[in-house]
């Protein structure tokens, strides 16, 4: 993405890849001190480290459990930030372990400068991740145990 992006184009063009697989070239979109907020892991799940090559191993171990192959009803709002922007989208995928299918409705706030990403924060309902992995009772065991 050019420097002379705007926020919404450049968090769409994330979207729009996020949604192929992720697609590699989706790191080209962030800073190599970017950081990635995800606030509503499931139990067990680390957060995330910051940083390009943080985010990068991130997807690889995504694409090792999931692949997307579908983005569709994307929203993408600019704010009265000129840095900021906000993209409303729903992801379809496949768990690979069983070929179990989900959607997953998806909100992300991003912060671009310089035609670059250098945060985030996705919020997603972690009930569709723990359905679509079959780690409901996995969840509700965590839950019961604070």
């Amino acid at each position: 993405m050019t420097a002379t992006a705007s926020p919404s184009e450049v968090l769409e063009q994330f979207v729009q890849l996020m949604g192929k697989g992720p697609d590699p070239a989706v790191a080209e979109l962030v800073t190599t001190d970017s950081v990635f907020e995800l606030p509503y892991l499931l139990p067990g799940v680390p957060p995330q480290r910051p940083g390009r090559e943080a985010f990068v191993e991130h997807l690889r171990r995504g694409a090792a459990m999931q692949r997307f192959d579908a983005v569709d009803r994307v929203s993408v709002h600019g704010t009265t930030d000129p840095e900021l922007a906000v993209a409303e989208y729903r992801l379809h995928g496949e768990v690979l372990a069983t070929g179990k299918r989900f959607t997953l409705d998806m909100v992300v706030f991003a912060r671009v400068r310089g035609g670059l990403i250098t945060w985030s924060r996705t919020y997603s309902n972690p009930l569709d991740s723990a359905v679509a992995f079959g780690a409901v009772e996995r969840v509700l065991g965590a839950l019961r145990d604070r």
